[in-house]
């Protein structure tokens, strides 16, 4: 059917894309950003947790939940895609085209490490919507999902899909802890 169709130039663009990323010669940023990608998710909302508790900061705790739920559930159905899909990884399925800068074992489809990088970038920037956060934000989780193609671990179909995932997670959970703080803080 018309699937097939569309489905061939779509499948040419994700590996062709990722060919040509994977040879630029970037690698040792790339590895820096792809590290960062599952460390500055979980970092920062869990100093931000921390301080506020040290300094009984309700409302900076707020913002830490907010944002460290919003991490945990972009990884969760990051994580249950990856496994329901089980798409194999660029450089396995291509190993002739691509060529892996760090192995990976998990499944491909969507990037966890994109899906995290912008439900941080995106939580931070609702809760501080100041273009000092906003830019500087999304230039990073920009440069996660480009790091993940660099290293030859992902197809740019992965990589906007876990973007989406980790926005979409943002915005949705603005309303989830809102009845969160409900429960936790009696508001």
């Amino acid at each position: 059917g018309w699937m097939a169709v569309f489905q061939l130039p779509a499948q040419n663009w994700d590996i062709n894309t990722v060919k040509t990323i994977n040879s630029w010669h970037v690698h040792g940023l790339s590895r820096g950003l792809s590290h960062s990608g599952l460390i500055l998710p979980v970092g920062v909302p869990t100093a931000m947790g921390i301080y506020a508790l040290i300094e009984k900061d309700q409302a900076l705790l707020k913002d830490a939940i907010y944002i460290g739920t919003t991490v945990v559930e972009a990884v969760g159905i990051t994580y249950g895609l990856k496994y329901t899909f089980d798409r194999r990884r660029p450089y396995v399925k291509y190993p002739q085209l691509v060529h892996p800068i760090e192995p990976e074992d998990s499944p491909s489809f969507p990037s966890g490490h994109t899906a995290a990088a912008f439900s941080l970038a995106t939580s931070l920037s609702i809760t501080y919507p100041k273009w000092y956060v906003i830019a500087p934000s999304a230039l990073w989780a920009c440069g996660v999902g480009f790091a993940r193609m660099n290293q030859g671990v992902h197809y740019p179909s992965d990589v906007l899909t876990g973007a989406a995932i980790g926005v979409g997670c943002a915005f949705v959970n603005v309303y989830v802890n809102r009845w969160l703080n409900k429960v936790l803080f009696k508001d």
